[in-house]
């Protein structure tokens, strides 16, 4: 059991406890089982249990347990990874299009944990639970593309905190619809769940959605589409997808976010570049995953059109 004991800082004054925690936690613990702890009460404010809505206040100790790892019942795949970078403490592998990251209802095989298992063995961080071993970060399913896997949990733990302070450089490829007249742009707008439907995300009013900057740079246009590089500021769920779509050029063959066209190949969208000081040493680590053959051949197609 680990004990954890967060004090509150001055910027999440009135904060919902549920919310807080997860934002302060990152990675490190889904906001399911914040809320689960809570109802449980097996998580204090201040020594008292509260309500997940209860409003924080600065200076508020917060104390619960993350219980141990317990052995995972998934079962180890050889599945085939294409390895970026490797050393003692982690591993950077390019996902292909269509595998999944980790095991959930209705995928429990041929995801990237079961190749993972079969490749490292019981060398992966267990902070995560026994769905997620070494999982530190995830790209969707239909997104290929640059992925770091943590190999022990004092590399987890560092690289969570890296990713919830956006220290970290996420370079992502895509071809949107439409011919966006800017050559460069920010999009700032907070993003949070879908007021109906609660398997997307939205772009959100302020103080209702979690802050969200996504940088992006065309690269090359093709009249009715446009090549993009969008730089992430932040990480939240579907953030590219979403701040696409909300400038009305949503990512081609993205059917959840409004468009139709190439709607056999998923949303093209690729995990470039992924950049961090490594959790070991400190020195700056960069990796990229060159653009898959799906990418570059409809890009070839676009040009020849």
């Amino acid at each position: 059991m680990e004990r954890i004991a967060l004090t509150i800082p001055e910027e999440y004054e009135d904060c919902r406890l549920d919310k807080c925690i997860s934002e302060l936690m990152g990675e490190k613990l889904s906001r399911s089982s914040i809320q689960r702890m809570i109802k449980n009460r097996e998580l204090t404010v201040n020594g008292n249990p509260q309500k997940a809505s209860y409003p924080v206040t600065v200076d508020d100790l917060i104390e619960f347990m993350i219980p141990d790892p317990i052995p995972t019942d998934i079962a180890p795949e050889n599945i085939p990874l294409s390895i970026l970078y490797e050393d003692g403490d982690l591993l950077i592998v390019d996902k292909p299009k269509g595998m999944v990251v980790h095991p959930s209802p209705g995928h429990y095989s041929g995801t990237l944990v079961n190749a993972l298992l079969y490749y490292c063995g019981e060398e992966l961080s267990g902070i995560n639970g026994v769905l997620r071993p070494g999982i530190v970060h995830r790209i969707d399913k239909d997104t290929s593309g640059s992925l770091v896997v943590c190999k022990n949990d004092l590399t987890h733990q560092r690289m969570a905190e890296q990713f919830r302070v956006h220290s970290i450089t996420r370079k992502y490829y895509c071809i949107c619809c439409g011919n966006i007249k800017e050559d460069t742009g920010t999009i700032c707008r907070p993003i949070g769940r879908h007021p109906v439907d609660r398997k997307k995300m939205s772009v959100t009013e302020e103080g209702k959605g979690r802050r969200a900057v996504t940088h992006f740079k065309i690269l090359e246009r093709f009249g009715k589409y446009s090549f993009a590089e969008c730089t992430l500021e932040t990480g939240r769920t579907h953030q590219i997808r979403v701040h696409m779509a909300s400038m009305g050029h949503p990512i081609l063959g993205d059917l959840v976010y409004g468009n139709q066209d190439y709607k056999g190949l998923g949303q093209i969208l690729h995990a470039g570049i992924l950049g961090f000081q490594h959790p070991r040493n400190g020195a700056y680590l960069q990796v990229e995953a060159p653009l898959p053959p799906y990418f570059t051949q409809l890009l070839e197609n676009l040009r020849r059109s």
